[in-house]
């Protein structure tokens, strides 16, 4: 779908640039004006569209199922026994709460020393020592991707390279400078909950 709206917006920016360059002269064809700026606004409007995504990734009317990317979230890291959980930081207090949000993993299936990348929710739950369960936002503080793997420690951005410590989301390696802003679970009765 995405592919075929960013085809559909180069042909138009084609077009534009064609008719922007006004006719061409009597007796040559196509002008090479007229060429360049449409090669050049198809070539922009392609790179753009790749690197940008669908508007339908940012808003409604996408066609991905809301669970799609709760039913495989990332994990790696520690690996370790089925453990029970306990409580830990960034709000995961072991209260009831009312409000909790959907249940995001069993505490047992967050690896020790690693984490799990839920990226429909934006969240990425750690536990850096058996029952000390973190919740950080998965999105890298530096240029907004979504962060793609827990290991050695760290939460690691793909994009650019930025790693995060499991412990407390603070900066390892740049290019980021801030670190990632906490994320609230409930722990209780061995799940991990947002909010």
């Amino acid at each position: 779908m995405a592919r075929q709206a960013a085809s559909e917006r180069t042909e138009t920016a084609a077009v534009t640039a064609a008719e922007e360059a006004g006719p061409a002269p009597a007796g040559r064809g196509t002008g090479r004006r007229a060429v360049v700026a449409a090669v050049g606004a198809a070539g922009l409007t392609a790179a753009l569209a790749a690197c940008g995504g669908s508007m339908s990734d940012a808003g409604s009317g996408g066609s991905k199922a809301a669970g799609d990317d709760q039913a495989a979230p990332e994990t790696s890291g520690g690996g370790g026994d089925n453990g029970a959980g306990g409580a830990g930081g960034s709000g995961a207090d072991g209260s009831a709460g009312g409000d909790s949000g959907p249940a995001l993993a069993k505490t047992s299936e967050i690896p020790k020393g690693g984490g799990k990348i839920f990226k429909g929710e934006k969240v990425v739950v750690t536990q850096p020592q058996d029952g000390d369960i973190k919740a950080f936002s998965a999105i890298c503080t530096h240029a907004g991707c979504v962060v793609g793997e827990v290991s050695g420690g760290t939460i690691n951005c793909m994009c650019h390279g930025s790693k995060f410590d499991i412990t407390d989301g603070s900066v390892k390696t740049g290019p980021a400078t801030k670190g990632l802003a906490p994320a609230k679970v409930t722990v209780k009765g061995g799940s991990v909950t947002l909010g």
